[in-house]
């Protein structure tokens, strides 16, 4: 009988479960998720609208930006104004600039990053956590405060108006990238590295066949952090450049203002357009890699 009873019971309980909840419930949860759903609108509303003034503005007449009231379609539509962007200001070799400095300050971040990262996660040797700390303690440093102290480091080698002080001190790790990879490296099971060393492997071999594959999220993640960062450094290149030759597009962007003013307008709207546009196509192709990285960063 206490059988019957108990299985009588877990059945009831299990009917309890499957009904389906009361309307009064359910009318709660889609309010709330309407409620929600108004403010994230809202919020990617203002967001977006800088950017829709600033390529609506690249559209239009210089005559026609400051119009009151506003309008946002231009109308006539000037695709004569990314052609002469072109032409008032070397904005192809602004381009190669900084293709050039995200490219190997990107390689460098990602390879120091990695290496040191692997090392705080994956070895053992005294004193591991107690540097750890002290990496970690370095993000809470502000920039400007180690602003003078690199000049002068870097005016003393004659690295002041090369691309070098963009580049070179990327080459020796990133704290936060650092940091990153670290969490998501200690989530690989030490079985891996137990085999791996019964195969005859030494630590660089675990670190470039083992670690880095399973890490390519992770590392997904600190690139596209790292491309966005060097892409729209500005304070940098502004101290280190002295050159217009060697400019990146984001003091580019701040010569052709000084410049011109606010006399050009649409070309300077139109310019800025153009840099901002390979930082949107990044995160379009890469948005599943990076969303797949911190999610998984968030497991481990």
């Amino acid at each position: 009988m206490s059988t019957m009873s108990s299985n009588a019971h877990l059945a009831t309980a299990s009917a309890a479960e499957v009904r389906p909840r009361s309307g009064p419930s359910r009318a709660g949860e889609a309010a709330r998720y309407l409620a929600w759903l108004v403010v994230a609108c809202a919020a990617a509303f203002l967001f977006v609208v800088p950017f829709i003034w600033m390529l609506s503005s690249s559209l239009k007449q210089q005559s026609q930006i400051f119009m009151f009231p506003p309008s946002i379609i231009p109308s006539p539509v000037v695709w004569q104004n990314y052609v002469q962007v072109w032409q008032v200001q070397p904005t192809l070799l602004y381009f190669k600039n900084t293709l050039f400095v995200v490219t190997m300050a990107v390689i460098g971040d990602l390879i120091s990053s990695s290496l040191v990262a692997f090392a705080f996660a994956r070895l053992r040797f005294r004193g591991r956590d107690v540097l750890f700390i002290v990496l970690l303690s370095t993000i809470m440093l502000p920039a400007h405060v180690t602003l003078i102290p690199h000049f002068l480091l870097f005016s003393w080698l004659g690295w002041v108006n090369p691309h070098a002080p963009l580049i070179v001190p990327y080459w020796f790790a990133n704290p936060l990238h650092v940091f990153l990879l670290r969490q998501f490296l200690m989530g690989i099971p030490h079985q891996l590295d137990d085999a791996a060393k019964m195969d005859g492997a030494n630590y660089f071999d675990m670190y470039w066949r083992i670690a880095m594959p399973l890490a390519l999220p992770a590392l997904g993640v600190v690139a596209m952090f790292s491309i966005t960062q060097h892409w729209n450094e500005f304070t940098q290149p502004l101290i280190y450049l002295s050159s217009k030759d060697l400019f990146t597009l984001s003091v580019g962007l701040r010569a052709f203002q000084t410049e011109l003013g606010i006399q050009q307008m649409h070309l300077l709207m139109a310019m800025s357009t153009i840099a901002l546009l390979p930082l949107v196509i990044l995160f379009f192709i890469g948005q599943r890699l990076f969303i797949r990285g911190v999610s998984l960063q968030g497991i481990h």
